[in-house]
């Protein structure tokens, strides 16, 4: 069943369709399945597999063109007719021979739209070279139009629902993070602690329950907090240790991502200095937030902080985020960072992380927010320092 009205679907599809128009686009291929799903509803663990939601600017709903026993899934998850999922046979699945994107050329020949100006996501993860080389030699009379972040921008201001959504996220995300830092202790597995964190996110709550994040739990740990993405081990945390973790909430694909730091003492001075400039810096940032005000000004009012500290952070400090499947949480379209225009408007939402990684050590301590009326509203509700044990 969708999760949202087929007028909340219907008002998605008419904003891609405006964008589609003003870069003369007649045909849009979807295969990123995050805009799938936000333009259609449906939602499985098939984007292993092409597939493609085919937006035709005459047509008020979509087509899901897929693989044949996931069309069952469509019809349980998309809101669109019946009639407009079309799937592929099973010989198109890992074939010398054929390949899913022949039959969506002669689906669109079929449509009469081999000739037109044809809207593709070029850097969507799940969209290959041969993707590409199989459209253009089936419609060799079409023109292709990098479309890569159209319906990306058009997800960038969220609705009620989908807020709602994330607000849970946040619930679960705070429930996980709590269950992280009371887990870690020296002579503790990494691997447990994962464990415990992925019941925590998954189990939810009485009310409701957690999706699969679209990242695992990043669990870096000594010299390793140094690089951000390290997840994590079956080695046992030992006395000093620095841990970071970064997880998330997900709720109906909707994020809301959370990261902290513990050390297991003794404590090195080092990391609490650090952690004291990442969170006062965090604070005056999240304070510029507010409607009208643009990104690049949020993170001066970050850099302004650290650098009267004497660092400097050449990564961003965030990024617009939300609906999303494997490998990525984030939108790819708003950062806060020098340079981003991009003018804040309610209820465009975030995730702020300040993250600092030395030579030896890192600190990341961060909040996911929604852009308010008036200044932000943060989706989790964890202590906002460095915890230590």
């Amino acid at each position: 069943m969708p999760l949202f009205s087929t007028y909340e679907y219907l008002q998605r599809l008419e904003k891609t369709k405006e964008s589609m128009e003003m870069l003369g686009i007649d045909v849009l291929l979807i295969t990123d399945p995050a805009n799938m799903n936000y333009l259609s509803g449906y939602d499985g663990w098939s984007f292993y597999v092409h597939q493609t939601l085919v937006v035709l600017l005459e047509e008020e709903q979509p087509y899901w063109i897929g693989r044949a026993q996931d069309a069952n899934g469509a019809k349980h998850t998309a809101f669109i007719d019946t009639s407009h999922i079309v799937p592929y046979p099973e010989d198109h699945i890992h074939s010398d021979a054929r390949h899913p994107m022949d039959f969506v050329a002669s689906f669109l020949k079929d449509k009469q739209k081999g000739n037109r100006r044809i809207g593709i996501e070029k850097d969507a993860y799940y969209f290959t070279a041969k993707c590409a080389e199989r459209l253009e030699s089936g419609l060799p009379d079409a023109t292709f139009v990098d479309a890569t972040l159209l319906v990306n921008r058009v997800r960038i201001v969220k609705s009620e629902q989908e807020i709602a959504y994330m607000r849970q996220a946040g619930v679960l995300v705070s429930q996980a993070m709590r269950v992280a830092m009371d887990s870690i202790a020296v002579g503790v597995r990494e691997c447990d602690v994962a464990a415990k964190i992925y019941h925590a996110q998954i189990s939810g709550t009485p009310q409701f329950g957690g999706d699969y994040p679209a990242i695992v739990p990043l669990m870096p740990r000594g010299e390793m907090t140094s690089a951000p993405h390290i997840t994590w081990s079956d080695d046992r945390y030992r006395e000093g240790d620095a841990v970071i973790v970064e997880l998330a909430g997900c709720v109906r694909r909707y994020h809301s991502p959370l990261a902290r730091t513990l050390v297991l003492s003794p404590t090195s001075p080092n990391v609490t200095d650090l952690a004291k400039v990442v969170v006062e810096g965090m604070e005056s940032a999240l304070a510029a937030v507010k409607p009208g005000v643009r990104l690049e000004e949020v993170e001066q009012a970050w850099r302004k902080v650290i650098e009267r500290y004497g660092f400097q952070k050449e990564s961003r400090l965030g990024y617009s985020m939300g609906l999303n499947y494997p490998p990525d949480w984030g939108e790819h379209t708003a950062s806060i960072r020098r340079g981003d225009q991009t003018v804040l408007v309610p209820n465009m939402t975030f995730h702020m992380i300040p993250g600092m990684w030395l030579d030896d050590f890192g600190v990341e301590i961060s909040e996911s927010f929604r852009v308010t009326e008036n200044g932000y509203e943060l989706f989790a509700d964890v202590e906002r320092q460095l915890f230590i044990k």
